[in-house]
């Protein structure tokens, strides 16, 4: 079972959350909570595999919690989605920084929900497919100064520039397969290589390496 905490502060989000991911046969809900100082204490507490973070709430905000769960300083994290109203680039851009494994917004569909979750047990990062082209973008900077600054240790093979373009593209692990002529496992593979390479710690990171290093561009 895919055990979800889910923390918001309005009820009737929280009731909705709920209904979708409990009509799952795979997933349970260990608890919900009306603010983020609850949610850091309660998924410490129950250790679910993903909370559901929105991020204007009361005593401690969802960008605050989401960094106290799963913050590059934090030892052991919890994978934290964040559903959210607003698609403020400047929102997107921090929680991804702080360690979210994906970026909704609630008016995103049930069914991009449940695969949000499950990607993120999975280790994948799923943002909302508004945001998505806008917030990669939003990353870039000139070539220039990019170039220098995105360059990895290690160089990335052509199969997994390859990989990672289309990453950057927004395409998901199956399309990818698809336009590349790769079982899915090889890609999975590719992509693991150069986000090791890269010091990337998901597949948006990875995306915006791409992006800042001008790998997209003309």
């Amino acid at each position: 079972m895919i055990r979800v905490l889910i923390a918001d502060d309005q009820d009737l989000v929280r009731a909705g959350f709920r209904m979708i991911l409990e009509s799952q046969d795979d997933i349970e809900v260990v608890a919900d909570v009306a603010d983020g100082r609850e949610a850091v204490r309660l998924a410490r507490e129950k250790r679910p595999d993903v909370c559901l973070m929105d991020i204007r709430m009361p005593v401690v905000d969802g960008l605050a919690a989401t960094e106290q769960l799963a913050g590059p300083d934090v030892a052991d994290p919890v994978k934290v989605v964040v559903v959210t109203t607003f698609d403020l680039d400047e929102y997107v851009q921090r929680a991804l920084q702080l360690g979210a494994s994906g970026f909704l917004l609630k008016d995103a569909g049930p069914q991009l929900l449940l695969e949000a979750v499950r990607a993120a047990v999975r280790g994948d990062a799923l943002v909302s497919p508004q945001i998505t082209v806008r917030l990669l973008r939003h990353f870039a900077r000139p070539a220039a100064e990019s170039r220098d600054a995105g360059t990895p240790v290690t160089a990335l093979t052509n199969r997994e520039l390859d990989v990672v373009r289309a990453t950057a593209r927004g395409l998901t692990n199956g399309e990818i397969g698809q336009e590349l002529y790769m079982s899915l496992s090889t890609v999975k593979t590719h992509l693991a290589a150069a986000q090791s390479k890269i010091g990337a710690r998901n597949r948006v990171e990875a995306a915006a390496w791409a992006w800042r290093s001008g790998l997209l561009d003309g």
